[in-house]
C-alpha cells in the first residue's frame, strides 16, 4: 500500500493508470498473492484506487500536492538534499554549520553592505516602488557584461537578465529547455540542490563521476551516446562539491563531445570571484550557442540581497525573459541597486582579495584538521571555500552526521551530493564555517564510537 501510495504522489501513477495484475505485482515485491489482494481491497476501500471488473485496478485518486521529499528512493534524512538546506537555514544561533554553502556573516563586508542600503533608500522613488524592466537593472547588465569578458565570454547587456538569484536562474532555465521526462546530465557528486530542483521539474537525471580535471570524459561520451540528455548542468570552475576545477584539455573535450551532440549546457559559474588561478569557461570556448552562463551575487556578497543572472545567445534571453514576466513579473530591482553600488565601490575587489587569502588559509587549517583525523581530502582544491573529504575506513556519513547533529553541528554527508548514492562515505565541509575546534572534537567521537560498528561489519 506504502509503494502504491509512494508512486501517486511521485506522478509515477497518475489517475486513470492501469496497476500492474495482481500476480505481477506479487512477483516484483515479493510477496503472496494473497497479500496484494488485500493491498488492493483496502486501496480501493478507502478511495485510492478503484476495481473495473474483468479490467484490474486502477488509480482513481486525484494527485497529491508535489512533494519533492517523496521523489526518488526514500532515504535517510540525513542524505536527503532538503534536509541538508534546511537543517543549515534553520540552525540557531548555537549550532556550528560546517555542512552549510555560504560565508559567515561577519566575513560579508557589512559597512559597505550599510553604504549600499544606505544609497537605496535616498533613490528615486520609482526604484523603491517600480517594477524593473524585462531584462532587469540596464547599468547592472553593462557591468556584468564587462565582468564576463574578463573572462573571455563576450555578452552584450541584452545577452544577460537579471533574476531573484542563482537558484532561479537554473529554473527558468529549466522552464525554457526541458520538458518532464527529459533527461538530463549532471555531475556526480554535484550541488545537491540540482538534483533538488530537477526532481521538481519531473527530469530524468544520469550522472557522470567527477574527477579532479572534470567529469570522466569516457562516461561522459557514453551518457551522450546511449541517454542522449537534453542538458548538462555543471560548475566548471569551482565545483561543488569536490572543489575540482575543470583543465584545458577536459574542456576542449567536453565541448566536441557535446556539440555534435546538440548538448545545452547550464555553467553555474557562481564561485567565480573566488578563483584565484583562471580556468577554461565552457562559455567562452562556446561563444554562448549552445552553452547558458549562470552567475550570482550570493556567495561573496551578501544571500540577504538576492540577484543573479543568465547569459546566453540574444534569442533565447527574449524567450527566457517572457517565461521570467509570467512567473515573478520583473526582476529584483531593489535588490540589483544594491549589488550595482557594491560592484561599483572600489572596495568590492579589495574585499575580494581578501576574502581569497582568508579562505585559502582557512583551506589549509581545516584540510589540517581533517587529516589528524584520518579524514583526507578528494584533492586540495586551488580556490573556493569547499572540502570534499573521505571518512577513514569507509565510516558511514550519515550516521557520521546524525551523531554530530546531536551535538549541535550541521554536516553535509556525501550521498546527498550523490546521484549514484556512491559516496556514503565522504562529507563537505565548508572551511569558512569550520573554524571552532568542537568541530573536531564532535567529529572524533562520532568516528570512535562508529568504529566497533565497523570492525562488526
Amino acid at each position: 500500500m506504502t509503494t502504491i501510495r509512494e508512486r501517486i504522489a511521485a506522478r509515477q501513477l497518475t489517475p486513470g493508470a492501469r496497476l500492474p495484475s495482481v500476480r505481477r505485482a506479487a512477483g516484483a515485491m515479493g510477496v503472496s498473492v494473497s497479500t496484494v489482494v488485500e493491498a488492493y481491497e483496502r486501496l480501493a476501500a478507502e478511495g485510492t484506487i478503484r476495481s473495473r471488473p474483468g479490467s484490474g485496478f486502477y488509480v482513481s485518486a486525484p494527485l497529491a500536492p508535489l512533494a519533492l521529499g517523496k521523489l526518488g528512493p526514500r532515504l535517510d534524512r540525513e542524505v536527503d538534499p532538503l534536509w541538508v538546506s534546511r537543517q543549515s537555514l534553520e540552525a540557531g544561533d548555537g549550532m556550528l554549520r560546517p555542512g552549510c554553502g555560504w560565508l559567515p556573516a561577519d566575513w560579508a563586508p557589512e559597512a559597505a553592505l550599510r553604504r549600499a542600503l544606505k544609497a537605496a533608500a535616498r533613490a528615486s522613488a520609482a526604484s523603491l516602488a517600480d517594477y524593473s524592466e524585462p531584462l532587469g537593472l540596464a547599468p547592472l547588465r553593462g557591468l556584468i557584461a564587462r565582468r564576463l569578458g574578463e573572462r573571455d565570454i563576450g555578452a552584450t547587456p541584452d545577452q544577460i537578465l537579471l533574476t531573484g538569484s542563482g537558484t532561479q536562474a537554473i529554473d527558468l532555465v529549466c522552464r525554457f529547455l526541458i520538458e518532464p521526462g527529459d533527461t538530463v546530465l549532471i555531475d556526480d557528486p554535484c550541488y545537491f540542490n540540482f538534483r533538488a530542483l530537477l526532481q521538481a521539474h519531473r527530469a530524468h537525471m544520469v550522472g557522470a563521476p567527477m574527477t579532479p580535471n572534470g567529469p570522466d570524459l569516457d562516461i561522459f561520451a557514453k551518457v551522450l551516446a546511449e541517454k542522449q540528455p537534453r542538458l548538462y548542468v555543471t560548475n566548471s570552475a569551482v565545483h561543488n562539491p569536490t572543489g575540482a576545477a575543470l583543465s584545458s584539455g577536459a574542456a576542449y573535450r567536453l565541448m566536441t563531445l557535446a556539440e555534435p551532440a546538440g548538448l545545452v549546457i547550464v555553467e553555474d559559474d557562481i564561485f567565480a570571484d573566488f578563483e584565484t588561478i583562471p580556468t577554461p569557461r565552457l562559455a567562452a570556448l562556446d561563444g554562448l550557442r549552445n552553452v547558458i552562463q549562470i552567475g550570482s551575487f550570493s556567495k561573496t556578497l551578501s544571500a540577504a540581497a538576492r540577484c543573479g543572472y543568465i547569459a546566453a545567445r540574444p534569442d533565447w534571453i527574449d524567450q527566457i525573459a517572457d517565461i521570467g514576466l509570467a512567473t515573478q513579473f520583473g526582476g529584483p530591482r531593489l535588490s540589483a541597486e544594491i549589488v550595482l553600488t557594491l560592484l561599483k565601490d572600489g572596495g568590492y575587489r579589495r574585499h575580494l582579495e581578501a576574502l581569497r587569502v582568508r579562505l585559502a588559509d582557512a583551506m589549509t587549517t581545516t584540510i589540517r584538521r581533517l587529516r589528524t583525523l584520518g579524514i583526507e581530502p578528494f584533492l586540495e582544491p586551488r580556490s573556493g571555500m569547499f572540502v570534499w573529504a573521505r571518512l577513514p575506513d569507509g565510516a558511514d556519513a550519515s550516521r557520521i552526521a546524525r551523531r554530530c547533529l546531536a551535538e549541535g553541528i550541521v554536516l553535509a554527508p556525501g550521498n546527498a551530493f550523490s546521484l549514484g548514492q556512491t559516496a556514503h562515505d565522504y562529507l563537505r565541509f565548508n572551511v569558512s564555517q569550520s573554524d571552532d575546534p568542537r568541530i573536531y572534537e564532535a567529529l572524533g567521537r562520532a568516528l570512535r564510537a562508529e568504529t566497533p560498528r565497523m570492525r562488526a561489519g
